[in-house]
């Protein structure tokens, strides 16, 4: 899309809460709802987005953006849907399955990971099962009980960053520790590809995995960041 506009600001909204102007006109989403944000930052944070874009609007160069279009568009009239996405990784999540061998693999997993899932039980009460192997895992439903407490707390706006960080990650523990700043986006995208990371220390780096690890940094780093402006 052309870009359409001279000037992008953050504003006061009519509901109260915050808003992107261009011009003079109000961002929408792709549903055509009024961008309203829960406060000030993210909405400044929103509109540096929209006043970096050139001639051509580049949707893909605002994570901040798509995330807020996320909350509105898909996490409030979809909610439950993406709850149940999110905890579609509780069940079978990737820090409770284990390699059986290399030793050395073994250990890198159990010392990042079992932290982790220390840090679930003691936070949430969630504590998760860990097996070896492919092999599914149950999980006790008490356990996930409260995880699915702990994502029906967040917002919208919180709920839209979880699920991508999930999605992300693979890990729903990873997820709410990213949200609960028990660790970086640096933090929990190494716990997340610690197995790629050990075969390419073992087979050399594949150049197109390595662009896709990118890709996917930065944009848990983006929701890292919108997660940290709704604080």
């Amino acid at each position: 899309m052309k870009r359409f506009y001279k000037e992008a600001s953050a504003s006061t909204a009519a509901d109260g809460g915050y808003t992107v102007l261009l011009d003079a006109k109000t961002v929408k989403t792709p549903r055509r709802a009024i961008l309203s944000l829960p406060n000030l930052p993210l909405a400044e944070a929103i509109a540096m987005e929209w006043r970096g874009q050139r001639e051509r609007i580049d949707v893909q160069t605002m994570p901040l953006t798509r995330l807020a279009f996320a909350a509105l568009d898909v996490a409030t009239p979809e909610r439950e849907e993406i709850e149940q996405q999110i905890l579609k990784y509780g069940g079978n999540d990737l820090l409770c399955y284990r390699a059986e061998d290399p030793p050395e693999l073994v250990a890198r997993q159990a010392h990042a990971w079992d932290p982790l899932l220390e840090w679930a039980a003691g936070t949430y009460g969630a504590r998760l099962n860990v097996g070896c192997g492919i092999k599914h895992v149950p999980q006790p439903p008490g356990a996930i009980a409260e995880l699915r407490a702990a994502v029906a707390r967040c917002d919208e706006f919180e709920l839209a960053a979880l699920h991508t960080a999930t999605t992300i990650t693979g890990s729903v523990i990873l997820a709410l520790a990213l949200a609960e700043e028990r660790v970086s986006a640096g933090e929990a995208f190494a716990a997340a590809t610690l197995d790629e990371t050990f075969q390419a220390e073992k087979w050399g780096i594949d150049a197109e995995a390595e662009q896709r690890r990118r890709r996917l940094l930065a944009e848990l780093t983006a929701t890292e960041r919108f997660l940290r402006l709704l604080a």
